[in-house]
């Protein structure tokens, strides 16, 4: 219990004492979403390097990123903030679906573990965000229990949000059934992988970031 009061207090005074340009924004969603993809392409664009590895394996982001002193500037106004890439968040994981991806058993049970502690850390992070940014992968039913939950949480803890649809250059992606799923949020559709319309993103991140000061 003294443990808990003792973490209690210094959140609440990590939040009192906060300074400008310490805004943490958070990256969630389900593995493969598009996470570190985006996150990649923001560094890129405002500090001209990766934050992290990509890969068609799930799981691929098992520790969460940070990338300090992010600055995004728009007409003539800068922010600055801290970003957090975050595992993928999933309800079930079974190391044998990894064995498709060429790992042998060793290797996709450690794989299993590693994704699992990710999740588990990636929702104890989420007490520390500022403002969050949702990847959905808008090729897929975006009404699942995984994108329910995450935004559930961060709605209880009124913690603003914004949900990008990623993957709109590919055939099956449906940026309309994302709307449809969550009408009460803004969703913004891009493509992490080739950039397209990034820069009505960079418009809505900016809202974002100026909404958790």
């Amino acid at each position: 219990m003294i443990k808990i009061i003792k973490n209690f207090a210094r959140r609440l005074f990590s939040n009192v004492f906060k300074k400008k340009g310490e805004i943490k924004l958070g990256f969630y969603g389900s593995p493969n979403a598009g996470k570190t993809s985006l996150a990649n392409k923001i560094c890129q664009d405002w500090l001209g390097e990766d934050l992290g590895s990509v890969s068609r394996v799930p799981h691929e982001t098992r520790e969460v990123q940070v990338k300090e002193k992010v600055i995004l500037e728009r007409d003539g106004k800068k922010i600055e903030f801290k970003l957090v890439d975050t595992p993928g968040i999933a309800t079930k994981i079974d190391f044998e679906d990894f064995l498709k991806f060429g790992m042998n058993r060793k290797q996709a049970q450690t794989r299993a573990k590693e994704a699992t502690q990710g999740i588990i850390e990636s929702i104890k992070w989420l007490d520390d965000m500022d403002a969050v940014i949702i990847l959905i992968d808008s090729t897929v039913n975006p009404y699942s229990q995984v994108n329910i939950t995450i935004i559930g949480n961060l709605v209880a803890r009124k913690i603003p949000i914004l949900i990008v649809a990623n993957k709109i250059d590919l055939k099956k992606s449906d940026i309309k059934k994302v709307e449809g799923a969550f009408p009460e949020y803004d969703v913004v559709g891009i493509s992490a992988k080739s950039g397209k319309n990034i820069e009505e993103f960079y418009e809505e991140l900016f809202k974002l970031v100026k909404k958790a000061k």
